[in-house]
């Protein structure tokens, strides 16, 4: 059902329940100011002619002649007007005027102090008693006093089918007026139903084109559309990026792992031979398994971690103290390479909201290319920016360094100088992590000029998450293979 044909539907049937209401509203207030006019009227007879009653009632009560009796009861039937009398006492009763028949019963004197109705077949009386008391002579009575009813209740009768008329007119009225309103209301509602019926986010990149109406309503559901079509683009666009990486980490294991496990598949070969080599030939051929299967198990670290930068959500990022970061990844360095002259120097808690398994990553790196590649003290430094709104990490060698021309693509995966024992994966992991923190690394010469490498990360500090790239795809972006060998530092195995 639609919606104008409900809202139609709902007016028909709520409008005459409240002209039903409020019409029985009418009627009893109508037939509470009928009542009240009879009863001023009757008191106002019953003061008039109480005087005319007394005198009444004191004749019949000394036994004047009938004459008299006849003279007082003209005196009080003329001040009576409309009103039926009826004087009752000791000498007997006396009615004039119109009033319900003798048969009638009528209430307890006590109980008509205040006017009541008194049904008379198909009529109706307001009755009032007032109790009459004559001193000399001693006497006693009551004077009732009649008000015919009949033409209020008709009138009541009269409003109340009147009420029903109009209730029963006004449901198709009000239902034909509240259908018609609806449809015109319904109009922008409509439109903005039209523009929305032919967006399919699987085939088209047109999206809801919503010219503000100024119905807060319509207005309100097509922003609500377009959050939804939004967060469905966002979740497409990143369910297509975990698609590309998945397919990359593959090709990229698949490529990457070939001449390693060529290499060890050869080896195995060797050791197998016959005859088999012994002492010094085997040990070496040993070695080279060892040094192979590290390299394995340090491109897939790598690609795995790539993989997950490429895929992390902003909700992972969490306040970490970078400095406290750094000693323990200075103390897992010295236990891995015990004759590494490692040095640190922190001054103090340096909090961020960053990635703590990515931050970590990055900072291995760092620090195991300077070992791996670098000679001599290996200095690594933790200090706030003097406005306190970055942290800066440097790690210094004193290697052969980075030349100028290969500093840009340093930072690109699968680059390695010829004797490299990695991956070619760490400082691009490092490149990774700093634009996921909105950070930024650079490698330069060593500030105080003598040989080596001089790496810088800069990681901002931040009340909230970073605002994560729209596209990242580290692991995924097409990357040009190297002429020859970069003869420069590179990454951990």
């Amino acid at each position: 059902m639609r919606l104008s044909t409900r809202i139609g539907l709902a007016v028909a049937v709520v409008v005459p329940l409240l002209v039903l209401g409020s019409g029985w509203i009418m009627v009893r207030l109508v037939g509470r100011d009928v009542h009240a006019a009879a009863d001023a009227h009757l008191r106002e007879r019953a003061a008039a002619v109480r005087p005319e009653a007394l005198g009444l009632l004191r004749a019949m009560a000394n036994d004047r002649p009938a004459s008299v009796e006849q003279a007082r009861q003209r005196k009080l039937f003329t001040a009576a007007l409309d009103v039926g009398i009826r004087v009752t006492g000791s000498g007997g009763t006396v009615t004039g005027g119109p009033q319900p028949a003798a048969s009638v019963t009528l209430p307890p004197a006590q109980d008509a102090a205040r006017p009541v109705t008194v049904a008379a077949g198909p009529q109706s009386w307001r009755v009032l008693a007032v109790p009459l008391t004559a001193v000399r002579p001693a006497a006693s009575g009551t004077l009732w006093l009649y008000a015919t009813d009949t033409a209020g209740r008709r009138q009541i009768a009269h409003v109340r089918r009147r009420v029903l008329t109009v209730a029963l007119l006004t449901a198709p009225v009000a239902g034909l007026a509240a259908w018609l309103a609806a449809v015109r209301l319904a109009r922008p509602l409509l439109a903005l139903q039209r523009r929305a019926v032919g967006i399919d986010p699987r085939t088209s990149a047109a999206r809801l084109d919503h010219t503000r109406t100024g119905v807060p309503e319509v207005d309100g559901l097509a922003r609500a559309l377009r959050t939804v079509l939004a967060r469905y683009d966002e979740q497409a666009a990143r369910t297509a990026e975990a698609l590309a990486t998945a397919r990359a980490f593959s090709s990229a294991a698949s490529h990457e792992l070939r001449t390693p496990l060529m290499s060890m598949r050869i080896n195995l070969d060797v050791l197998d031979g016959d005859p088999a080599p012994e002492g010094a030939e085997r040990a070496e051929v040993v070695a080279d398994l060892r040094a192979g299967h590290e390299r394995l198990l340090g491109l897939l670290v790598m690609l795995r971690t790539l993989a997950q930068g490429d895929l992390v959500e902003a909700d992972a990022f969490v306040p970490v103290d970078l400095a406290d970061l750094l000693d323990s990844a200075v103390r897992d360095l010295r236990r891995d390479h015990p004759d590494a002259p490692v040095t640190a120097h922190t001054t103090g808690p340096c909090v961020v909201r960053a990635w703590p398994q990515g931050l970590r990553s990055a900072v291995d790196n760092l620090l195991t290319n300077a070992v791996v590649h670098g000679a001599g003290p290996i200095e690594a430094a933790l200090r706030a920016d003097a406005d306190g709104a970055a942290v800066r990490l440097t790690v210094g060698d004193h290697g052969p360094g980075v030349p100028p021309a290969t500093r840009n693509s340093v930072f690109t995966r699968f680059q390695r100088r010829p004797d490299s024992p990695g991956s070619g994966l760490g400082l691009a992991l490092v490149g990774q992590q700093a634009a996921l923190h909105n950070g930024a690394v650079t490698v330069t010469d060593r500030p105080d000029g003598a040989p080596g490498a001089w790496f810088v990360l800069d990681i901002p500090r931040m009340a909230r998450g970073p605002a994560l790239p729209r596209r990242r795809d580290w692991l995924t972006a097409d990357t040009a293979a190297p002429a020859a060998p970069q003869d420069f530092h590179k990454d951990r195995s």
